[in-house]
This record gives structure tokens, sequence and C-alpha cells, in this order.
């Protein structure tokens, strides 16, 4: 396996990849197949290069992916969240989270970020013990922050320091901007 940051010709990748996670994981993201489907070749490459995105490779098969959107604004550009995160059932629990992980912390890390965000369903246990693992804690909680057809899910917002001084996230309901 080889984890590949994808750039503006990998644009087919890209849309097989994650159109794959929308269509076979629809209740893990806030977009759904349809909302990606639509966009031009155009789009597509405009949102791959507005983000990192990274992905796993087994050969020229892909595995997962995932994907860092930087804050632009001045006071904020020390932070980013992690996003489009996928990994393939039948290669969960072999590392490739881990190593998508990785490669995208070293990366933020080198573009000077301090501090990676990411939010995760409330229901979604897997995904809160993985972080945990990684080193993220809960800072927060958004009640019905997502819609799943009709039911409202709680979303949970947790946060790491990348750049080397220990963890003082204070946990909190959310903070306006």
């Amino acid at each position: 396996m080889r984890i590949k940051h994808l750039e503006e010709d990998d644009v087919d990748l890209f849309r097989r990849i994650r159109l794959e996670a929308l269509t076979r994981e629809p209740q893990a993201f806030a977009s759904t197949a349809a909302d990606w489907a639509r966009l031009s070749t155009a789009e597509w490459q405009a949102r791959l290069t507005a983000n990192a995105v990274f992905v796993a490779l087994d050969g020229d098969e892909p595995l997962g992916i995932m994907g860092l959107m930087r804050e632009r604004a001045s006071r904020l550009a020390h932070r980013a969240t992690i996003i489009m995160v996928y990994v393939r059932d039948e290669a969960r629990g072999s590392g490739v989270a881990h190593q998508l992980l990785a490669h995208l912390t070293e990366h933020a890390r080198s573009a000077g970020i301090r501090m990676l965000e990411l939010v995760a369903r409330a229901d979604n246990e897997t995904a809160i013990r993985f972080y945990e693992r990684e080193g993220f804690r809960a800072i927060g909680r958004v009640p019905g922050g997502l819609l799943d057809g009709d039911a409202e899910v709680d979303e949970i917002l947790m946060a790491r320091h990348i750049d080397g001084r220990a963890a003082s996230v204070q946990t909190s309901q959310g903070v306006p901007r």
C-alpha cells in the first residue's frame, strides 16, 4: 500500500473514490453522491486543488481517502479540518486510516498548521475510538447537527494539536466565529 497526495491530474481517481465513499457509506457524510455526481470536471478539479487530498492505493486500486481543508482567515490559518474520510470495508483494521492520517498530519505540519479538527457522528463509535487513539479529544457536541433523512443526529467535534505541545484543547458546546 502507498499513500498518494492527489494533484489536479488525478481528478478521475478522486472522482472514483469519492463517489464510492458517498455511495457505500451515505450516512457518514454531509454531502450526498447526487451532490457530487452532477459536478463538472472543472468543479471536481477545483475541489481537489482547494484542499489537500490523500488516497491509499493498492497498486492502482484506491482503498481510502482523507482530505484536509485549511481555514482561510489569517487568524484561523493555523487550523485545518479533516474531511472526506473513507476506507473500504475490506481494508478497515489494516492500518489504512492510520497511514492516511499520518501523511495528512505531516503535510499539515509542513504547511504551518498547528491544530487538526474534525466532526464525527455521535453514533459512530468506531470512528470516535480511532480518533481518540490518534490523540484527538472531544471538544464539543452539536445536537442534531446532521440530518439523516428526517432524523437529527448529534455530531462530536474533535481536535488535536500537532505542533508538539501538550493537548490543551478545552471542551465546549461550540464557539461562534
